[in-house]
């Protein structure tokens, strides 16, 4: 088991990655929460604005974010066809940590590019005109436009959500 400490304050380097890439973003403090629609919730925000981050591995050690809308689940059946690299599955809770240090586990930032890593939405996520995410914290998250963040994070869609199977995403690997 990993111990986590709960950061007193958003993930900083989102906060320049934001500002440098001139994002408008609205930082919000909130009630510890520990799942996306929890935080979704404790936000007031609507659970499919809020974005899911999962981290995945794929066999030949390619790392990959995958977001989907809080009440979603990522289909790692789906996300081992698109990456074509046989066996995929979620990084442990220590691999979070090693990939996230400045992060809670689990509070990883909805941006692929500041861990060096790709980002995959689901398609779903393009009818939001703005979406929130954890800022590194499990009491910190932040709104952004959706376009905005979508071309400076570099994201790229495909359909990766489990649609209306609700088993969590390791049964259906």
């Amino acid at each position: 088991m990993v111990a986590t400490a709960i950061r007193s304050g958003p993930h900083q380097g989102l906060l320049r990655w934001l500002d440098g890439n001139g994002i408008a973003h609205v930082v919000h403090e909130h009630r510890e929460t520990f799942t996306a629609p929890g935080t979704a919730r404790a936000e007031g925000v609507d659970p499919h604005t809020f974005l899911k981050i999962v981290a995945i591995r794929a066999a030949d050690g390619r790392t990959v974010l995958a977001a989907v809308e809080a009440t979603e689940h990522v289909d790692l059946r789906k996300i081992r066809r698109i990456l074509g690299r046989g066996e995929v599955r979620l990084l442990t809770e220590q691999e979070m940590s090693d990939l996230a240090p400045d992060c809670d586990v689990g509070a990883i930032p909805a941006v692929g590019r500041l861990f060096d890593l790709p980002l995959i939405a689901d398609f779903a996520l393009r009818d939001a005109a703005a979406v929130s995410f954890n800022a590194g914290s499990h009491r910190w998250s932040v709104r952004v436009e959706r376009a905005a963040w979508e071309h400076a994070a570099g994201v790229l869609y495909a359909d990766i959500a489990s649609g209306e199977d609700d088993r969590p995403a390791w049964v259906l690997s």
